[in-house]
C-alpha cells in the first residue's frame, strides 16, 4: 500500500501566533500515526518560487493522510494557522512501485 504525504509550503507572518497551530495540530497528528519527514529546515532553491518554510509530513496511507487533513481535530489546528499565514498544501499519494 502506498503511502500518504502532505507536502506543504507556509510564509509565516506571526511566529508567536503560529505556535499556537503548532501546539494544536500536536494531537490530530499523533492520531493519525504522522511522522515528520521535513520540518523547515535549511534549503537551496534551484528553480521557480518557493515559500520560506517547507513541511513534509508522512502517513501509513494516502487514505489515512486525507483522513487526517478532514479530520475535525485537524481543521480546528488549521483555523488558527490560517489568519497568521500564507500557505500552499497537498495531499499526495507516494510512488508504489
Amino acid at each position: 500500500m502506498a503511502k500518504g504525504y502532505w507536502v506543504g509550503h507556509v510564509d509565516v507572518a506571526d511566529l508567536e501566533e503560529y505556535k499556537k497551530y503548532i501546539a494544536a495540530n500536536a494531537a490530530p497528528l499523533a492520531e493519525y500515526g504522522a511522522r515528520f519527514l521535513v520540518r523547515g529546515g535549511e534549503y537551496e532553491q534551484m528553480e521557480g518560487s518557493v515559500r520560506k518554510r517547507t513541511v513534509v509530513i508522512e502517513f501509513d496511507s494516502y487514505e489515512t493522510a486525507l483522513a487526517c487533513y478532514n479530520s475535525p481535530g485537524y481543521q480546528a489546528a488549521l483555523a488558527l494557522r490560517k489568519p497568521v499565514s500564507t500557505g500552499d498544501m497537498i495531499v499526495i499519494k507516494g510512488y508504489d512501485g
